[in-house]
């Protein structure tokens, strides 16, 4: 969100806005002449040398802030500052003071701006269409936000329904009628030692059937991952049975 907004001309407050109440330079009467000054002199300093280009974005290191610079090429001098926080988009904010810069030059004459005498409250009417704008600003940035959470939630809805299809595609595939007893049962390791399986086993199956080992799977499980037969599942477990490895439950 923008929470100060300010016009400078030739190093001078021509206008100030506050926006959020905060205790930085730009809320401080006393301050604000330095401050422009500084930010008229540092655009000065980017105009000398073709090669910088314009200033547009500020981060200062002591304060959480940001600063948006629009420079008015029609007028002299003339420059358009807003200070804004992590809530807003440095592009919002950049088009946010275009459209402010091109209202200010329609609502006065480029004279009278010219000759202004120094003193703040002669731009006074200006505020009520600047509140337009930030307004927008603000409207625009909930929006994103509001646009972010939309799709959140509809990846997280696509995501379940997801799961929930390959639950349900899950469930319609029925087990084999007539299964021998045995499938059901659960092969369980009897030790929490580490057991190299290449050192009693032999064949890639049985090393597999081995690893698919957890506690949970069934042996009608353990066969449908591994693509194999149900007969030569249950004697590699029978095998480790007798090794000594694993219990059926």
């Amino acid at each position: 969100m923008i929470h100060d907004f300010l016009i400078i001309k030739d190093g001078l407050p021509l206008f100030v806005k506050h926006y959020i109440s905060s205790n930085n330079a730009f809320t401080q009467g006393d301050n604000l002449i330095m401050v422009s000054g500084f930010f008229s002199a540092l655009n000065s300093f980017s105009d000398s040398f073709d090669d910088l280009g314009t200033i547009s974005e500020l981060k200062l290191s002591n304060n959480e802030l940001k600063l948006s610079f629009l420079k008015d090429r029609s007028i002299p001098n003339l420059i358009y500052l807003a200070t804004y926080d992590e809530n807003s988009n440095a592009v919002n904010v950049q088009r946010t003071l275009r459209k402010i810069s091109r209202s200010f030059l329609m609502k006065f004459n480029i004279n009278e701006i010219l000759n202004w005498n120094g003193r703040r409250n002669t731009f006074n009417s200006f505020e009520s269409i600047l509140n337009q704008y930030i307004e927008e600003e603000k409207e625009e940035k909930e929006s994103e936000f509001k646009d972010r959470v939309v799709k959140l939630i509809k990846t997280v809805e696509d995501k379940l329904n997801e799961e929930s299809s390959l639950l349900a595609l899950k469930s319609e595939v029925k087990k084999p009628d007539n299964l021998p007893e045995y499938c059901d049962q659960i092969p369980r390791f009897t030790s929490s030692m580490k057991v190299n399986p290449k050192n009693y086993l032999t064949g890639d199956s049985s090393f597999k059937i081995f690893y698919q080992i957890n506690g949970k799977k069934t042996i009608s499980d353990i066969t449908e991952e591994l693509n194999l037969e149900h007969k030569q599942v249950y004697n590699i477990c029978k095998n480790l049975i007798k090794l000594g490895f694993i219990k059926l439950f």
